[in-house]
């Protein structure tokens, strides 16, 4: 008997990690090369009990089984308006205020990244640009998709989906894979 369900996230996991690994199987649908997205998670319960029209638009209006078998996930990701291109993803986030009604928030992001051994070779005096483009022409950089999302209590979880390893098993979980991003994640909820 296995514990995941057919195409979702183990059943076992969390209310967290089940969200994270929803928006990163939404993500990957898709495909690579996709702006950031952001999320609102909110109590799957109260968003029926709260907004029962918006619940049937995102076709929560039905609670499931009475054993749970085929009951949504507590955890309900809400896509936002489309995050502004050529704005600086830490600027955007630090005008973000959630309403009380959003428990926590969740982003996807995609970026390259490079081997810890690589850090010895990063010419000196790049500025930004130049530290992209010369990250960009590297031999060992890897595409990778972050999805981090944090709860208003301080939970916080991500998933790492690299590009080269594009299947739902390769993806890395974990709570503190991106503390950066999770960081900026949790100060939108500070205002």
């Amino acid at each position: 008997m296995s514990n995941v369900s057919p195409g979702g996230p183990p059943m076992a996991a969390s209310p967290l990690t089940r969200a994270v690994l929803e928006i990163d199987e939404y993500a990957s649908g898709l495909g690579w090369d996709q702006p950031a997205r952001l999320f609102a998670l909110v109590d799957t319960a109260k968003l029926r009990a709260q907004e029962p029209a918006l619940a049937a638009q995102l076709g929560l209006d039905e609670p499931g089984d009475p054993d749970g078998a085929g009951a949504a996930a507590p955890l309900t990701p809400v896509e936002q308006d489309e995050i502004p291109s050529g704005a600086p993803l830490d600027e955007f986030l630090a005008t973000i205020a959630w309403p009380d009604a959003v428990a926590g928030c969740a982003l996807t992001v995609e970026r390259l990244m490079l081997p810890p051994s690589a850090e010895a070779s990063v010419p000196e005096g790049l500025d930004e640009a130049g530290l992209a483009e010369w990250v960009a022409a590297h031999p060992d950089r890897q595409e990778v998709r972050m999805t981090v999302a944090v709860l208003r209590d301080g939970a916080r979880e991500s998933a790492l989906r690299l590009r080269d390893k594009d299947t739902a098993t390769e993806v890395l979980t974990g709570a503190d894979l991106v503390p950066g991003l999770a960081e900026a994640l949790s100060a939108t909820f500070e205002a």
